[in-house]
């Protein structure tokens, strides 16, 4: 239904709209010397408690993501069910795990980070109760941080649930570069020189007598 070009203007669209987006709502944070970087104002309060993160931060996300995931699974069982290679075969099943999968890390990465934004910005903890306003602190830290998981999880995902991107990464990691940097690390001289005997005295005078 999506062409390589509709998709290229898509890609555009979006990426407009989350530059100006982002511009629009970090324009609405203010730095308080106590509480940090919050927003300040009570309209972007509003927008950010009932729609952005809520809908276009957090389930927005992963309703599309769960979505095309079962649609992959339902076309790799499809494709199962007609007549193609088992190498095709083998490749789908592959790939729609490590969607699959990708998608589940997705969903539990993203989830509390997202509920822990709506609840802290819903109800702020004063600074005037230093024990509770360190553990939100923590906590939001430890959240945020399991969220940037998500941009460095791929590859471990991929790893574990495809045999074959296995194979691949053992190929170019110990065939490839492991041999390279052996090379590199254990290599030795073994070129051919002339070795240069120097004349002895007595045929050097014997020449100078000459």
């Amino acid at each position: 239904m999506c062409t390589l070009k509709l998709g290229r203007y898509f890609g555009f669209i979006f990426i407009c709209f989350a530059i100006i987006h982002s511009i629009a709502l970090g324009s609405s944070y203010g730095i308080q010397p106590t509480l940090g970087c919050i927003i300040s104002d009570h309209t972007w309060i509003q927008y950010s408690t009932y729609f952005f993160y809520p809908v276009l931060f957090g389930f927005l996300p992963v309703v599309t993501a769960s979505s095309f995931s079962m649609l992959a699974y339902h076309n790799v069982r499809h494709i199962v069910r007609r007549q193609l290679p088992i190498l095709r075969r083998k490749l789908d099943k592959q790939i729609t795990a490590m969607v699959l999968m990708r998608v589940i890390a997705f969903v539990c990465l993203t989830l509390p980070n997202t509920a822990y934004r709506i609840y802290s910005i819903n109800f702020p903890i004063p600074p005037s109760t230093p024990m509770a306003y360190a553990i939100g602190r923590l906590l939001q830290t430890i959240l945020l941080s399991i969220n940037n998981i998500n941009y460095m999880i791929n590859f471990y995902i991929f790893i574990i649930f495809s045999p074959r991107f296995r194979r691949q990464v053992k190929i170019v990691l110990v065939k490839k570069y492991w041999q390279r940097w052996k090379y590199w690390c254990c290599h030795t001289n073994n070129r051919i020189e002339p070795f240069n005997i120097e004349p002895r005295n007595s045929q050097v005078e014997s020449e100078e007598n000459i």
